[in-house]
């Protein structure tokens, strides 16, 4: 009974471990899905707990945000059957 106990201990660590994967590759589309908006923001934090100004970190991640903005109403599937008519 206890070979069952350690493979029933084992699969519960293989889902654990799975899930702990899923959840890291999750963060990191995120964080490259959101780009440049989150590394100005997190230069923005960083600086400002170390005592420095991060306005300017702030400002860029403002930027970035209303430019992907502008990339999101451009790309979109409304305008898609548009763009191929003009590629013709």
């Amino acid at each position: 009974m206890s070979g069952f106990r350690k493979r029933q201990s084992g699969q519960g660590m293989t889902e654990y471990v799975v899930i702990v994967a899923l959840v890291a590759v999750a963060a990191i589309a995120v964080y490259q899905y959101f780009g440049q908006v989150v590394r100005s923001q997190t230069a923005a934090m960083a600086r400002e707990l170390a005592g420095e100004d991060g306005s300017a970190q702030s400002r860029s991640a403002q930027q970035a945000a209303q430019k992907a903005a502008a990339q999101t109403k451009a790309r979109s599937l409304k305008s898609f059957t548009g763009n191929a008519a003009d590629a013709k």
